[in-house]
């Protein structure tokens, strides 16, 4: 019987993911920032359908300037895929001030540590918007 791979570094992936969920919760980039790599970038498609994002500051300077705690927000870690020193992840969240994301996530292990390296994501329409 082999032994199982990846316990540790799927357990360290979930840990990381936390702090982001974390953050997005109590409206707070200080609890999510250290689960990126200060190159991170962050990308999504806006309302006209084009390209909008850039370094991952934008995402923590969102977080702090238009989002409220939200208490009763849901974040559900769907998939963790690891291959060596990389892996993806996407997760989904459900009353974040308001707003419901799929969030996908790519991470690599540097230097034995674990980051999200970049962030792209979907905003749903938020049930009775």
């Amino acid at each position: 019987m082999n032994k199982p791979s990846y316990v540790h570094d799927y357990q360290a992936i979930v840990a990381v993911l936390n702090q982001y969920n974390d953050g997005c919760k109590q409206a707070d980039s200080g609890l999510m920032k250290p689960a990126f790599n200060a190159q991170a970038t962050m990308f999504s498609v806006d309302g006209d359908g084009k390209l909008a994002g850039g370094g991952i500051q934008t995402l923590f300077d969102g977080i702090d300037s238009g989002f409220k705690p939200s208490p009763e927000a849901q974040g559900a870690i769907v998939r963790v895929d690891i291959v060596g020193t990389a892996a993806s992840a996407r997760i989904d969240t459900n009353d974040v001030s308001g707003f419901c994301f799929t969030d996908f996530f790519h991470l690599l292990k540097v230097e034995g540590k674990w980051s999200v390296i970049s962030k792209i994501f979907h905003t749903h329409v938020a049930p009775g918007k």
